[in-house]
């Protein structure tokens, strides 16, 4: 694991400008690898994981309240993208459970959005839940761009119906 800044994560969540529509307009220091894009939501892996192959997945337009931004309908839908990525997720990296979740608020990171995280298979129960996917203990993976264009290939491979 790598140490994590989380005081400049903070500033940059609380203050700067929303990552994912930073990130959808194509600006400078905002890219992710994007494994799905339907034209209504998009997935991509986190910049910052604590898992190898987490990815987020969030609707392409700005919503901040995780229910009442959307029809039940629109609900439903974001679900079903979530559940077809944690599947493609789990077929790709090994995986004991996958952990699905939203996090943010009008605080910080408000535009809505799920992580979709694998949790290794044997990993001991103290470091799994919550103490997985904090930053502060342990940091994040190590930024391995060969990786992370290898899973990101992998994972539009399988959400676009290959194997």
């Amino acid at each position: 694991m790598t140490a994590f800044d989380l005081d400049a994560y903070n500033e940059r969540a609380r203050n700067g400008p929303c990552f994912i529509c930073s990130m959808l307009a194509g600006a400078p220091g905002y890219e992710h690898r994007i494994v799905l894009d339907d034209g209504i939501h998009v997935a991509f892996l986190d910049r910052y994981p604590t898992l190898h192959g987490k990815v987020l997945v969030a609707p392409r337009t700005h919503v901040e309240d995780t229910i009442g931004d959307f029809t039940e309908d629109q609900y439903l839908t974001l679900q079903r993208v979530v559940h077809r990525v944690a599947t493609a997720l789990a077929a790709t990296v090994p995986t004991e459970r996958v952990y699905v979740l939203s996090l943010g608020s009008a605080q910080g990171n408000a535009h809505v959005h799920w992580h979709v995280a694998a949790l290794p298979p044997n990993t001991p129960y103290e470091q799994q839940q919550f103490h997985a996917l904090m930053t502060e203990g342990a940091g994040v993976l190590p930024d391995d761009p060969e990786r992370a264009d290898r899973l990101a290939a992998d994972l539009r491979a399988r959400l676009n119906g290959g194997t």
